[in-house]
């Protein structure tokens, strides 16, 4: 059940933009590389992320990303695009990042008839600790001919707890700690996690991880940046 749920937050990578440095790079071409592991420090899944097109319009800004996600014997789960939007001192992402897509693949890409409701998960440029963010969710459903698949994900509780270091194979970077909690849905399941996320300014997510009951269940690195 929790293996359904691989919390990638991981399409997330700085970005600089006016001489501010803020979320998400704007270089395109720019790759990231991602591990997940589990609580026994194997690994799950693999993220890389590269920037296909950067298009600005004032303030505003839209950086596509070709996210893959591939397992641990490097094959190819899925593959899509993804569009982050900067909007004034906001930046939005899709909250699909919260559901593993690969159950819903088909010969590696997010088929057209799966269904996506929700909104989109919002984080400011400039974030304070103390800040209170706003809530989140996303739902997902496709029929299967013979069953309705359907996952959903509640992000509540989102705050920005402090800024320290993280070190991760990839660097050590000044980082902001958000936390939440996570309520996943699948096939009448419910998980219920509670989630740490670090961001870096101009890297964007660094480290994410996750817990069931106090317990470290899993974790996510940013392991390369070329």
């Amino acid at each position: 059940m929790k293996k359904l749920f691989v919390f990638t937050a991981i399409i997330l990578s700085g970005m600089v933009s006016n001489a501010q440095e803020i979320f998400f790079p704007t270089k395109e071409g720019t790759v990231l590389v991602y591990k997940a592991f589990d609580k026994k420090d194997k690994v799950t899944n693999m993220v890389r992320n590269t920037i296909k097109h950067v298009s600005v319009d004032g303030n505003d800004m839209d950086i596509t990303y070709l996210c893959e996600s591939i397992d641990p014997k490097d094959e190819l789960l899925f593959k899509e695009d993804i569009t982050i939007h900067k909007k004034g001192d906001k930046l939005y992402f899709d909250m699909g990042n919260f559901i593993n897509k690969s159950a819903f693949q088909k010969d590696g890409q997010i088929p057209a008839d799966v269904q996506i409701k929700g909104n989109n998960m919002e984080i400011p440029s400039n974030p304070d600790p103390g800040d209170v963010l706003p809530d989140a969710n996303i739902e997902m459903s496709m029929n299967m001919g013979y069953i309705n698949m359907k996952m959903s994900a509640q992000v509540t509780n989102r705050k920005v707890e402090a800024i320290e270091d993280v070190t991760v194979k990839a660097g050590t970077f000044k980082s902001y700690k958000l936390t939440s909690d996570v309520t996943a849905t699948a096939m009448g399941m419910k998980v219920k996690t509670n989630n740490i996320e670090w961001y870096a300014k101009g890297v964007g997510i660094v480290k994410t991880e996750i817990y069931d009951k106090g317990k470290l269940q899993s974790y996510t690195e940013l392991t390369e940046i070329k």
